[in-house]
């Protein structure tokens, strides 16, 4: 049994007592950060009538597809969204969490908190989780929504820190990212209506899953398409797959004839 001084002991710290007495801490097979769920890839984009939200379906546990279906785009209220990327476990309890307090504070207040404040308290969130984002578990997530004082679409992007940024044109997070963000910089203009820029976020998931393994694109086979939704002054509205199976249909025929 190893003995330390007081002004050196481990206390409860578990791993440390091993690392420190020359032991290894044991791994457990499949339980690693890299084998849980993971969600990518998620863009936000300003129109003319508000903000869109969208998100691929892929979650990824390593190089293994372990859900399909998964939906990373949330209403958090009837005026704003949120969109996850990282570990799924802690960014689906993140959000629900925020759902209830934003309910919470508007039957309290007895209206709902601004949507700058929304923007805040998704930040304190996101930094409360810092220590799970050091073992791997790190949440970054797109939060959006229609500011009723100021009339406009606004969008926030997220570190792990919890550090907020807002951003004035569009926002792309996740392992697809890169690729999502470039075609959004390519084709967005301020004057895009309803339907360009659905056909645009559309382009930027299909990019991003051709050239992304984590991130998954439109499902014909199955009936799986990215989840879409708009926030505009009428509020929170998903977009049915019938309309995005067109869409992609249209940017499909795009690609082939490129």
């Amino acid at each position: 049994m190893p003995m330390f001084p007081p002004h050196d002991d481990p206390g409860s710290n578990f791993p440390d007592l091993l690392r420190r007495t020359g032991l290894k801490q044991p791994a457990v097979s499949g339980h690693g950060p890299d084998d849980l769920p993971h969600a990518t890839t998620c863009v936000a984009v300003r129109y003319v009538d508000g903000v869109v939200m969208a998100g691929d379906r892929r979650a990824t546990a390593g190089n293994l597809i372990s859900h399909r279906t998964m939906e990373k785009v949330v209403e958090a209220d009837r005026h704003s969204g949120v969109a996850i990327a990282g570990a799924a476990g802690p960014a689906m309890e993140m959000v629900r969490l925020f759902q209830l307090q934003l309910e919470h504070y508007e039957k309290v207040e007895g209206s709902a908190l601004s949507l700058e404040g929304k923007a805040n308290q998704l930040s304190m969130m996101v930094r409360g989780n810092l220590q799970a984002a050091f073992a791997g578990m790190g949440v970054v997530p797109i939060f959006a929504g229609y500011d009723l004082r100021r009339r406009l679409g606004r969008l926030w992007a997220y570190d792990i820190t919890g550090g907020r940024y807002e951003e004035r044109e569009y926002v792309a997070t996740g392992s697809g990212s890169l690729h999502a963000g470039t075609v959004i910089k390519v084709g967005y203009t301020e004057q895009l209506d309803r339907q360009g820029v659905l056909k645009l976020v559309a382009r930027s998931l299909w990019e991003a899953a051709d050239a992304d393994s984590a991130t998954g694109g439109p499902d014909a086979l199955r009936g799986i398409y990215p989840v879409v939704a708009t926030i505009t002054a009428d509020g929170f509205d998903q977009v049915t797959d019938t309309e995005l199976a067109t869409t992609f249909a249209t940017v499909a025929e795009d690609v082939r004839v490129r």
